[in-house]
């Protein structure tokens, strides 16, 4: 019985460590496409091809940490299942539409890759606050 009280509390701490990683990497995330959404509305408001290469930029840096926030997420996830609690988080990383800004630049495409933009940075706070509350409550556990 003891031994099964020191096993639920070392899969909980793996649990946090692994919840603590995960959150890490959406704030990151988040970081990179707030940055994004900035020069996501200049470009829409006069950018020209300099702001254009800035904002792919900055998407492109915004893809690459929601890829690591999703890998870091798949190991939380491994983790909470080690201790009986499950978290059906999806996170999609698309192409923000780079092919339609660069050679379709106009409003249009530029408001496709705003409300992209706009998408994926829901999707990173709705993580962000759901890692939180289940992060408070494996705290309160321990």
């Amino acid at each position: 019985m003891m031994t099964d009280m020191v096993n639920d509390r070392k899969e909980i701490n793996e649990a946090i460590v692994a919840g603590d990683i995960a959150l890490n990497s959406l704030y990151a995330a988040q970081e990179k496409l707030d940055s994004a959404k900035g020069w996501s509305w200049l470009d829409m408001f006069g950018g020209g091809f300099l702001t254009d290469m800035i904002k792919h930029s900055k998407m492109d840096e915004a893809s690459r940490c929601m890829e690591n926030a999703k890998y870091n997420l798949k190991k939380f996830q491994k983790e909470l299942r080690d201790i009986n609690l499950s978290l059906d988080l999806r996170m999609e990383v698309g192409g923000f539409l780079s092919f339609a800004d660069f050679f379709f630049d106009g409003l249009v495409a530029d408001y496709l890759v705003q409300s992209k933009i706009e998408d994926a940075r829901r999707q990173v706070s709705d993580a962000i606050n759901m890692i939180s509350d289940i992060l408070r409550t494996l705290r309160a556990s321990v």
